[in-house]
C-alpha cells in the first residue's frame, strides 16, 4: 500500500524551495516572463549583427524562466498527478510556451535567408561564440530549406505528416482488443504492462498463451496496422525527397549531426557479432531444459530468487561503492545528491510511477524521481538516473545555456556508464555464485535487448524504407516476411522464430519516429567502450570521460563522444561491447 507524502521523511523528499520558495514566487515570475515574450519589433531585422545577438541573448533569458516555470510545475503534477491546482499551474505556462514559439517562428526562417558568407561571418565573430554551433547547423540545414512558401505549406502539413503514430496510439491503446488469458485459474487481461510480466513467468504454459493470446490480437487489426506503417514510411519518402536529401535515413541522421557511417558500423559489427548471441540463446535452451525453445522463452529469468533485496540507504551506498571508480569529486556530488533533497524517493499515493532525472539550464541541480522498492532492477535505477543527473550537472555548469543541453543521441551513455561499473563491482565483489550467474544474466540480457534487439529493428527499418525509395510496394505480408528473415538471422538455430514473431514490427510505436532505435544501440555501445576503458586505463580515462559530460550539446555528439576516447565512426568501440558481452558470457558460462 502506497503512503501517504506527509508520512515520508523530509530527507526522502524533493527539496522543491529550491526552485520557488512558494508558489506565489511562481506566479510573480509567470507573471513578468508574460510581459517579455513578443519579439516582433526584431522581424526582418536580423541581417544586423546587433540585433541577431541581443535577439539571441533575450530569447535565453525568456527561455530561462520558461523551463524553470515549466519544471516546477511538472514536477509537482507527478507528485501527486491528482493535484488540479498543480495541473492548472503547467497549462498556464504550456499557453505562455505556445504563445512564445508563435512569437518567435520568424527567427531560423530569417536567419537561414542569410548567405553563406553572411553566416560564416557571424559565425567567426567571437560575440557569437555561445551560439556558433547552432549557427553552423543552420547552415548545414541551408540547402535543404525551400522557399518561404514551400516552407509555410510544409509546416501546416505538420500535424497531417504526424498523424501515422497518433493514429497508431489509438489502435495500440484504445482499439487493440486486449485478450484474457487464465492464469491460475483466474482470467488475467494482457495488457501492455502485464504481456512483460507473464513473459517472465515460470510457468512455460503461461508464457505460451499470453505470446499466442497477445499477438492474435495484433494479427487481429494487421491490415490497419499495416496501411498505418506504410502510409508512415511513404511519409519519410516524400518528405525527405521535397528537403532534397538523399535518403530517409540521410535526413534522419542530419538531425543530430550524425555522420552515415555510425549507422552502417552498427549494423555491420552486430551483424558480424550475431554468433555470440547465438550461443546465449544456445545456453538459455540448455539451462531451461526445453526440447524446442520458443520465442515466449527469452525473457524468463534463468536464476531464481536471486534479487538484490536492499532497504533505500543501503542501496544508495551500494551504488556509492560501485560508482567509486569515477573518483572522489563524483562521490561527493553522489552524495550531495543524497543530503540536499535532489531525489524523491518512495512510491506514495497519486504520485507519478516510474522514474527520471530531470535539469534544465535554470534549475540550481537536477532532481531524480524513483519509486524505490526493493529489488535489484531498483538498486540499478538509482544508478542510472544519477547518471542521467550527473551529465546534466556538469554540462549546465560549463556550458552556456545555448550550448548546455545535449543531444537525445548521448543521453543514455552516462546513465548505461553507471549501471556497467555496478554491474562490474557487483560481479568483482560478490561470493555468491548464484548472485555472479544472476548479474551475469542481467548484464547479457541487456545486452541482448538494447544493442542485438535494437539493432535488428534499426535494420528492419532500412530495408522497410530502403525498399520504398526504390519503389517497391509494401505490404504486410512483404514487411512480415523480411521482418521474420530478420529474426531468424538475429536469434539463430536454436530457437524457433515461432509465426506470430513475424508480426513484431506491428506493435512498435519507435517505428513511426524513423531512425530513432539505433540510438538506444549506439548509447549501450558507447557506454560500455567508456566504462571498460574507465577500468583499465584509471585517471587519464575518468578525465576523458569528465570533459564528454561537460560539454554538453556543443557539437555534433559523434565528436563530443571522441573526448570520452570514442569513436564511432569507426569500429574500435563497437569491437570493445561485443568484447564486454562474450567475457561476460563466457563467465557466465563457467559459473
Amino acid at each position: 500500500m502506497s503512503k501517504n507524502r506527509n508520512e515520508v521523511s523530509e530527507n526522502l523528499k524533493w527539496r522543491m524551495s529550491d526552485i520557488f520558495k512558494d508558489d506565489d514566487e511562481f506566479e510573480n515570475l509567470l507573471n513578468d516572463v508574460s510581459k517579455r515574450i513578443d519579439f516582433s519589433k526584431y522581424e526582418g531585422k536580423l541581417s544586423d549583427e546587433k540585433v541577431l545577438l541581443e535577439v539571441l541573448k533575450e530569447m535565453d533569458k525568456v527561455e530561462y524562466d520558461l523551463e524553470k516555470l515549466d519544471v516546477y510545475a511538472y514536477m509537482k503534477k507527478d507528485l501527486d498527478t491528482r493535484d488540479s491546482a498543480a495541473a492548472a499551474m503547467l497549462s498556464k505556462v504550456e499557453n505562455v510556451v505556445v504563445q512564445y514559439s508563435a512569437g518567435i517562428s520568424f527567427i531560423i526562417p530569417e536567419i537561414t535567408a542569410l548567405d553563406e558568407a553572411k553566416l560564416k561571418a557571424i559565425i567567426a565573430n567571437p560575440d557569437f561564440k555561445d551560439y556558433d554551433y547552432s549557427l553552423k547547423r543552420i547552415l548545414q540545414n541551408k540547402p535543404h530549406v525551400l522557399s518561404k512558401e514551400s516552407e509555410t505549406v510544409l509546416a501546416m502539413g505538420g500535424q497531417v505528416f504526424g498523424g501515422f503514430h497518433d493514429i497508431f496510439t489509438m489502435i495500440d491503446n484504445a482499439d487493440l482488443p486486449f485478450p484474457e488469458i487464465e492464469v491460475d485459474g483466474e482470467k488475467v487481461k494482457v495488457t501492455h504492462g502485464m504481456y512483460g510480466v507473464l513473459l517472465q513467468s515460470e510457468n512455460r504454459e503461461v508464457r505460451e498463451k499470453a505470446f499466442k493470446a497477445y499477438y492474435k490480437a495484433y494479427i487481429s487489426l494487421i491490415n490497419t496496422i499495416a496501411a498505418t506503417y506504410i502510409g508512415s514510411v511513404n511519409t519519410d519518402v516524400y518528405l525527405s525527397r521535397v528537403k532534397k536529401y538523399e535518403s530517409c535515413l540521410d535526413q534522419a541522421l542530419s538531425g543530430e549531426d550524425v555522420p552515415k557511417i555510425v549507422y552502417e558500423n552498427l549494423l555491420e559489427s552486430v551483424n558480424e557479432a550475431l554468433p555470440l548471441v547465438h550461443r546465449y540463446i544456445a545456453d538459455r535452451k540448455k539451462i531451461l531444459g526445453v526440447d524446442e525453445l520458443h520465442m515466449w522463452d527469452i525473457y524468463t529469468p534463468l536464476v531464481e530468487n536471486s534479487d538484490i533485496k536492499l532497504d533505500y540507504e543501503d542501496a544508495f551506498k551500494l551504488v556509492k561503492e560501485g560508482l567509486a571508480p569515477l573518483g572522489e569529486e563524483y562521490g561527493a556530488l553522489l552524495q550531495k545528491a543524497h543530503d540536499e533533497g535532489w531525489i524523491d524517493v518512495e512510491e506514495t499515493e497519486g504520485k507519478r510511477s516510474g522514474a527520471y532525472s530531470i535539469s534544465v539550464y535554470a534549475l540550481p541541480h537536477p532532481y531524480v524521481l524513483l519509486n524505490y522498492q526493493k529489488t535489484s532492477h531498483d538498486v540499478f535505477t538509482i544508478a542510472h538516473e544519477l547518471g542521467h543527473s550527473m551529465h546534466s550537472y556538469k554540462s549546465e555548469a560549463t556550458q552556456p545555456k545555448a550550448k548546455a543541453d545535449y543531444k537525445i543521441f548521448v543521453a543514455e551513455v552516462a546513465s548505461t556508464v553507471n549501471e556497467v561499473l555496478l554491474l562490474k563491482y557487483l560481479l568483482k565483489n560478490s561470493e555468491d555464485k548464484k548472485l555472479k550467474k544472476y548479474l551475469c544474466s542481467y548484464y547479457l540480457d541487456m545486452i541482448r535487448t538494447t544493442l542485438f534487439r535494437q539493432t535488428m529493428f534499426a535494420e528492419f527499418e532500412y530495408v522497410a524504407h530502403t525498399a520504398a525509395e526504390k519503389g517497391q510496394p509494401l505490404t504486410k505480408d512483404w514487411l512480415s516476411e523480411k521482418y521474420l528473415e530478420l529474426n531468424k538471422k538475429y536469434y539463430g538455430k536454436d530457437i524457433v522464430s515461432d509465426e506470430e514473431i513475424s508480426y513484431e514490427w506491428a506493435r512498435i510505436p519507435h517505428f513511426y519516429r524513423a531512425f530513432y532505435v539505433y540510438k538506444y544501440a549506439t548509447g549501450i555501445i558507447s557506454a560500455i567502450s567508456i566504462a571498460e576503458r574507465i577500468y583499465k586505463e584509471g585517471q587519464p580515462a575518468i578525465d576523458d570521460y569528465f570533459r564528454f559530460l561537460s560539454s554538453g550539446g556543443s557539437d555534433s555528439p559523434v565528436e563530443l563522444l571522441k573526448l570520452a576516447g570514442v569513436d564511432l565512426t569507426k569500429k574500435d568501440a563497437f569491437a570493445s561491447a561485443m568484447k564486454s558481452f562474450e567475457d561476460t558470457l563466457n563467465e557466465f558460462e563457467n559459473i
